[in-house]
């Protein structure tokens, strides 16, 4: 095999392949990329077993062939050859070595043969459909924060993707809850997607796609079955096994009945949370939200480092309440508002409190208040 590439093209195929690859693992293969040439392509497949990227890149290619090379290796050798240089890679597969050239600088790497290389069986999709890159984005990125770490609730360790029904359409929803907070996001359908299953997007696999999200003409190929989940654009096609796992009915979580309304400016919000955060004890980093007309006050009471206080002005016409929460659960809530205003829906201040922008419910946020 042999071919000759642009440093910019290979080092994003060998960006996206490489951070796939787990780090520490037992079987060797797992820690290289599969390069293969042929026509005026080259493509660069990764996989975990979980999850399988393939990167195709235009290239100038002599001898088709593949191999494979450690990802690691040949992504820190790119990042550090100068922009605009032309590599040239040559496997020969009698010595068992991938050379790498371009100007100057020449490298040898051992290498794989491509039999060993795991590829992922393809799965028959039950769904197949287009959503823009930008509707997809903001899917997964306003509902991530929430996904939870905690490795014995692994159905909660991803955002559960399924199409749903808000006022009377149909909607593609991403939810993702960790028991403390919940983020529940909705997007138009899109068409052929009402057949979609519901299924729950690993963690690891909706860090990936974000990747392939950046591009605001993109239109985003979707394939799910039960099992595996693909999204794929012209030149990169990711595909992931799902979380097995039922999520729970996250509908009953959300509260129907609270009326106590508080308006604020999100981003004034945010500021004052996290500078009276800043005495909170790291364990518990709890803030007290005292609401009176038209008033909040935030303050934390840390008896080993300090106390703190900020009042800002908010729209309130309800009853006093003093309610407490996790300062960080707060921050995290109130960066994911794109509008200028966020609306807070109270009940009391031993039950979930609701989040939205505005009169937006097309992004709803739920977080439980702690004891203050």
């Amino acid at each position: 095999m042999k071919f000759s590439i642009e440093r910019a093209a290979l080092l994003k195929a060998v960006s996206q392949a490489q951070s796939v690859v787990e780090r520490r693992n037992t079987i060797p293969i797992l820690a290289n990329v599969l390069i293969e040439a042929e026509g005026s392509d080259a493509s660069f497949r990764a996989t975990d077993l979980d999850i399988e990227v393939v990167d195709k890149a235009p290239a100038q290619v002599e001898r088709a062939g593949a191999t494979t090379v450690s990802a690691t290796t040949l992504h820190e050798i790119v990042r550090k050859l100068p922009d605009g240089a032309l590599i040239t890679l040559t496997s020969d597969s009698a010595s068992g070595r991938l050379t790498v050239e371009a100007g100057r600088s020449n490298f040898s790497l051992a290498t794989l043969p491509r039999e060993d290389f795991p590829v992922m069986a393809t799965a028959e999709y039950q769904s197949n459909f287009k959503a823009p890159a930008p509707v997809l984005r903001r899917l997964f990125d306003k509902s991530k924060f929430a996904i939870s770490t905690e490795e014995t609730r692994y159905y909660l360790n991803g955002v559960y993707m399924h199409i749903s029904d808000s006022e009377g359409s149909k909607v593609l929803r991403c939810v993702a809850t960790d028991g403390h907070r919940l983020a529940r996001i909705d997007a138009p359908m899109p068409d052929n997607a009402a057949e979609m299953p519901g299924v729950i997007v690993p963690r690891k696999t909706v860090g990936e796609l974000r990747k392939l999200l950046d591009d605001d003409e993109m239109e985003i190929a979707v394939s799910v079955s039960e099992t595996k989940i693909r999204f794929a654009t012209p030149d990169i096609t990711l595909t992931s096994k799902v979380i097995d796992g039922t999520f729970p009915d996250y509908t009953r979580v959300i509260p129907q009945g609270n009326t106590r309304k508080m308006e604020v400016d999100a981003s004034d919000f945010a500021r004052a949370v996290d500078r009276v955060a800043t005495v909170s004890s790291e364990r518990s980093r709890a803030v007290k939200l005292q609401l009176d007309e038209d008033r909040l006050i935030l303050s934390v009471n840390a008896p080993d480092s300090g106390a703190a206080e900020e009042e800002l002005a908010v729209a309130y016409a309800d009853e006093r309440l003093e309610i407490g929460f996790n300062a960080k659960y707060l921050l995290e809530i109130a960066s994911q508002v794109d509008r200028e205003n966020a609306v807070f829906l109270f009940n009391s201040s031993g039950d979930p409190t609701l989040m939205r922008e505005g009169n937006d419910m097309s992004a709803v946020y739920v977080v439980m208040p702690m004891r203050v």
